[in-house]
């Protein structure tokens, strides 16, 4: 009785926002200025950055102020001084840039960076949810914050722009990666990715038909490799296939099926994820040991624990490692090999929400006329609103529908 009262209020204050934006919001206000603040990424090898000079500019030219951290843009090839010269203020402690009113980071904060957070303070980042304690996040719900997960946030069309972009970024870097390690000064068995005339054609066997699976078997098609397609899902790969525009070797993970395409294929690629927890182990250690010598597996579920059984977390400095003969690429954050793409795309979406948010008078207000902006909201002025991340971590959660219709 009270979950369908929970529901019902729910549903009413969904309802209040669809009402027209007059009744909530007062005319010819001045736009609200923000205050953000770009702090350096300290996470291990962590090179993107969240705004590009032209995206700050932009804010500024809007009336907007910008804080960067010094350096922060130096591994994407982005100089103090070209923040400065868009009018960003450079600022060289973590204490002050954390006294701007929003930040915007790449990673998760670390729990150094959690203590400088005040509150009432915005907080735009990654969350990956899969890897956060109850500590953890407790200590963010007691800073009294808002605090928004960029993977979850929704476009108009239902669609997560910034997991897209950044998996379609990830598919072609993993065939890059594939082709380097597939040469013969990088360990591999001296082959070129895709083929040429008069020679068979590299066959590649990717584990997943999401946004990965899909640019990566582009890539692969594009240099002329032989590309098989694996899910668990048959709606999935109909829209690979549709997608790509030809057809090309699709299966349902059928332990048989997959086993002889794994034995005979030149690289693996594993990037099915999980909506919750680990990613399900596919391939067993022993069908590993079973592969091609020299061969190659890619996986880019590792995040979430990996796609194949003798996957462990490697780094951009030591990239991979060698079990039963066969080459593993395991690097969580592979789109920080390509920094400053990734951080252009991360960019291109972040910049357009705060542009709005500064058309807003209040938090809270730019939430009620943005309804696929509160998908990505994960605490809301220090309570927690993510019905999975309260599940897993046994913390009692909030409706974000009512605590918005209780403050408006």
């Amino acid at each position: 009785m009270a979950e369908n009262l929970s529901y019902g209020f729910s549903e009413l204050a969904k309802q209040a926002s669809l009402q027209p934006k007059e009744a909530l919001l007062e005319v010819n206000k001045p736009n609200k200025a923000l205050y953000i603040g770009v702090p350096k990424e300290t996470t291990l090898q962590e090179h993107r950055v969240p705004l590009t000079p032209s995206s700050v500019q932009l804010l500024v030219n809007n009336g907007n102020e910008v804080w960067i951290e010094t350096n922060a843009g130096k591994e994407a090839k982005f100089s103090d001084k070209e923040f400065s010269d868009a009018g960003a203020k450079i600022c060289y402690t973590p204490e002050e840039i954390f006294k701007a009113d929003i930040i915007v980071k790449v990673e998760p904060p670390t729990v150094d960076e959690i203590n400088l957070l005040g509150p009432e303070k915005l907080l735009l980042s990654a969350l990956q949810h899969g890897a956060k304690s109850e500590p953890y996040i407790r200590s963010m719900m007691q800073k009294k914050i808002n605090a928004i997960a960029f993977e979850f946030l929704k476009d108009t069309d239902g669609i997560f722009p910034i997991v897209r972009s950044l998996s379609e970024i990830t598919g072609i870097t993993a065939i890059s990666v594939a082709s380097e390690l597939l040469s013969y000064n990088r360990g591999g068995k001296g082959e070129m990715l895709g083929g040429v005339s008069g020679i068979p054609p590299t066959e590649v066997v990717i584990i997943g038909a999401g946004t990965v699976g899909e640019y990566a078997a582009k890539a692969a098609i594009g240099i002329g490799a032989t590309v098989k397609v694996f899910d668990h899902s048959l709606a999935r790969l109909r829209r690979l296939q549709s997608n790509l525009g030809q057809n090309i070797f699709t299966s349902l993970i059928h332990p048989k099926i997959l086993y002889k395409a794994i034995v005979i294929a030149d690289v693996v690629i594993g990037c099915i994820r999980s909506d919750e927890g680990r990613s399900p182990v596919i391939v067993s250690e022993e069908l590993v040991s079973q592969m091609k010598q020299s061969s190659i597996i890619l996986d880019i579920s590792i995040d979430q624990g990996g796609v194949f059984e003798t996957s462990e977390i490697t780094t951009h400095d030591k990239p991979t490692f060698v079990k039963h003969g066969i080459i593993h690429y395991c690097v969580p954050n592979i789109t920080s090999r390509v920094c400053r793409t990734a951080s252009y795309a991360l960019s291109n979406i972040l910049t357009p929400l705060l542009l709005r948010f500064s058309e807003s008078q209040s938090f809270g207000d730019f939430l009620f006329a943005n309804p696929e902006v509160r998908n990505g909201v994960y605490i809301y002025r220090g309570n927690l609103t993510n019905k999975h991340l309260g599940k897993r971590l046994s913390i009692y959660n909030k409706d974000i529908d009512l605590l918005l219709a209780a403050h408006a």
